[in-house]
């Protein structure tokens, strides 16, 4: 058995299918961290907080239409309990997320709040989604990885895991690789390159290979950007944006800083 750290990240999932987990979080990184325990993984079945003989844990819509939706009574019976006994282990209440189309797309900056804090509370929804009165009586953040719609949230969960945990200490040997990565400085990651020299005719960039560190800083620097402007236009208007308000911040001169 794994033995949990004191300050391990804590993942709880809410899902009617809990043996999709740890499934890619099983694995390579993300699966030693786990079996190291620097984050701990709890699946709860949503279908057991059911209450009638036949464990039914969805309905028609309201209104009518098609497709089925995820109970308010069931789900916020599961979110309650939850709830409740990570209280008594810990006073700091972890977010609860329903990962969702309707959400804010997940970007990297609340990756990095979410890896700072003790750990969330994910729900999968299935059907056609869930009670809207769970996300408004529940306080839910709803959280989207894009504009496309998947059969449930487990994928997305594991996704949005997956991008936590890399970030926690001790989870990647080298944690000066996370600074350079994509988004981490507000643009897309340079391109990358490695032996042999030369491959079908096309050779490794006569900069990467001069040894002159300033200048491959310099270049991986401008291929940043051109990517940037070129795949993201969304991404450049930000960071130009960023540089523009970094820029317009006074420097405080010696006197004040001694004032």
């Amino acid at each position: 058995m794994t033995e949990i750290q004191e300050n391990s990240w804590q993942a709880t999932v809410l899902t009617l299918f809990p043996d999709m987990f740890p499934g890619p979080l099983g694995y390579s990184l993300a699966g030693k961290a786990l079996n190291d325990g620097i984050w701990a993984l709890e699946t709860v079945d949503i279908r057991a907080f059911a209450s009638d003989k036949h464990r039914s844990v969805d309905d028609t819509p309201a209104g009518g239409g098609p497709g089925m939706i995820l109970r308010a009574d069931v789900l916020g019976a599961a979110i309650d309990s939850v709830q409740h006994a990570a209280r008594l282990s810990d006073p700091v209440d972890r977010p609860v997320i329903y990962l969702s189309p309707r959400g804010r797309p997940l970007r990297q900056q609340r990756v990095r709040e979410l890896t700072a804090g003790p750990g969330a509370i994910l729900i999968c929804g299935r059907f056609e989604g869930v009670d809207q009165r769970i996300l408004d009586v529940r306080n839910i953040e709803e959280v989207s990885l894009g504009d496309y719609i998947l059969s449930g949230g487990e994928p997305a969960a594991i996704a949005l895991l997956d991008a936590v945990v890399r970030l926690l200490p001790g989870v990647v040997g080298d944690p000066a690789v996370l600074s350079e990565e994509s988004f981490e400085q507000g643009l897309l990651e340079y391109p990358h390159y490695t032996r042999p020299a030369e491959w079908e005719g096309h050779k490794i960039p006569q900069v990467l290979l001069s040894g002159n560190h300033a200048a491959i800083r310099q270049w991986r620097r401008q291929q940043a950007e051109k990517l940037t402007q070129q795949r993201r236009p969304d991404l450049w208007r930000r960071y130009e944006e960023m540089q523009r308000n970094a820029a317009a911040v006074p420097e405080c001169d010696d006197e004040e800083i001694e004032r």
